[in-house]
């Protein structure tokens, strides 16, 4: 399902990731561990093609079959919107929308009809116990319902992998806990791939493979 290899990451002289290479296959949950400033989230960022990396090592990055790397800026923000869903600690929900408004919105960018992404949408928040707070605005929402939605949004599309940096890191215990199961719920209903960077030893145990980062690279 993903194929990397050869990715590194500088900013300046200051050295993120050393040519990393790694494969993940479809339906599995992979974790990525390690501390605060060894690189998780930019290597999160450019497997997710939100992130470039450095050319000089000839990088490889394949998603689903498709050599991404090289992709001009309006074809990669096209891929990226129909096979790449993304889930962040912090929701990211837009305040002035509803639930199901926000859910639509990466339908409407990929020219779906309003129909058809509402009735997605519905179904997604249906299948998330969130269908009685559709019209609701995120500040009406609790901050596990808040990220409920913010997973059905990256849902919307079908993407072949989500990309999940942090995503129970400001939830409290249960809402976590439920945020976790949820995961694994798509995963084997929806055959869904996960790369999850996270603090959280209970989310990277439950992973199918948990990655130790250090020194911008897997231990």
């Amino acid at each position: 399902m993903i194929k990397a290899r050869n990715i590194s990451k500088h900013y300046g002289e200051l050295k993120v990731l050393d040519n990393i290479s790694l494969d993940i296959q479809q339906k599995e949950i992979i974790s990525i561990v390690g501390p605060s400033g060894v690189g998780k989230t930019t290597l999160l960022q450019i497997l997710g093609t939100l992130e470039q990396p450095d050319k000089a090592k000839n990088p490889i990055i394949e998603i689903n079959g498709q050599q991404i790397n090289g992709l001009k800026k309006k074809a990669l923000a096209r891929f990226r919107n129909e096979n790449v869903g993304f889930i962040f600690q912090f929701h990211q929900l837009l305040p002035e929308f509803s639930a199901i408004e926000n859910i639509c919105i990466p339908a409407f960018i990929n020219k779906t009809s309003r129909q058809k992404a509402e009735k997605r949408a519905k179904e997604l928040l249906g299948y998330l116990d969130l269908k009685h707070r559709a019209d609701h605005k995120p500040n009406e929402l609790s901050g596990g319902e808040q990220q409920r939605v913010a997973v059905a949004r990256a849902l919307i599309n079908q993407p072949k992998a989500i990309f999940a940096d942090e995503p129970s890191g400001n939830l409290d215990s249960a809402s976590a806990d439920r945020l976790h199961k949820l995961f694994l719920r798509l995963r084997d209903e929806f055959d869904q791939t996960f790369v999850i960077v996270t603090h959280n030893e209970e989310l990277a145990d439950m992973a199918d493979r948990k990655l130790e980062m250090k020194d911008g690279k897997f231990v």
